[in-house]
Formats: C-alpha cells, sequence, structure tokens
C-alpha cells in the first residue's frame, strides 16, 4: 500500500474540547449535542464523520459512474450518522441516501451499490457498523 495524503487532526478536551489540523484549516471546538445532554451549539464527531463519508462516497460515486458512461455531476447524499446505546455499549449506524437526477431509480441503485463497495470509508466501516445505502 502506497500513502498519497496523510491528514494530521490533533483532538483534546473530547466531545467538548477542540479538534485543529496540521496545516490549520481545520480548527473548530465541539460540544456535546443537546440529545446527548450537551450545550449543543458547534459540530460534533458525528457531524464530522458524516461530512468526510459523504465527500468520500461521491467521489466514489463519480467514479464508478464515469466507468459506466453516466452522468453523476448533479448528484448530492444525505449522510446520517447516529450514535447508538446498545446495552452498556455505545455504537455508531449509518444512512446514505443518495440523490442522482435524470438517473432511472433501478440503475440509480445499483451505481449507489458500486459505489459503496468502492469507497474507502464504505469499506472501512464494512462490518463495523450498521450502514444503508440507497438511491432516493
Amino acid at each position: 500500500m502506497e500513502k498519497i495524503y496523510t491528514a494530521v487532526v490533533t483532538a483534546t478536551g473530547g466531545r467538548d474540547g477542540h479538534v485543529k489540523s496540521s496545516d490549520g484549516i481545520l480548527n473548530m471546538d465541539l460540544h456535546k449535542p443537546r440529545e446527548m445532554g450537551g450545550q449543543g451549539g458547534a459540530t460534533n464527531p458525528e457531524q464530522l464523520f458524516a461530512a468526510a463519508w459523504g465527500a468520500c462516497y461521491l467521489g466514489a460515486l463519480n467514479a464508478v459512474a464515469q466507468n459506466d458512461g453516466v452522468d453523476v455531476s448533479e448528484a448530492s447524499v444525505d449522510v446520517q450518522v447516529s450514535f447508538n446505546k446498545d446495552g452498556n455499549a455505545f455504537t455508531l449506524s449509518a444512512d446514505l441516501d443518495v440523490h442522482i437526477p435524470g438517473v432511472p431509480p433501478e440503475e440509480a441503485q445499483k451505481l449507489v451499490e458500486k459505489a459503496h463497495r468502492a469507497c474507502p470509508y464504505s469499506k472501512a466501516t464494512r462490518g463495523n457498523i450498521e450502514a444503508r445505502v440507497t438511491a432516493v
């Protein structure tokens, strides 16, 4: 495996803390959401993970669609990352709702599933968290 790029981010303070990338572009406070007993008003790990997964997923969708000769330039994905309690443990789950304008539903679902197999974030989470990917 050849490393192409490595992101370096320093996190301090946990869910009510701060994250900063080594280049300073990412530099923000984190707050636990109100639903989890926090003050809210700032981003949180689940939002950051959803944003990263969505962006990566669309890159994979573009790649697989290009191979199939399908234009997905207007596609978008709504990523919902949930923090769940499972007995005495906590887990994540995710739903990716993919919008591909102008592509018939059956073809869109096939592309969505191909992209899910190709996306590095989807690969990293496969078998580790419950994830649903649907063309909508």
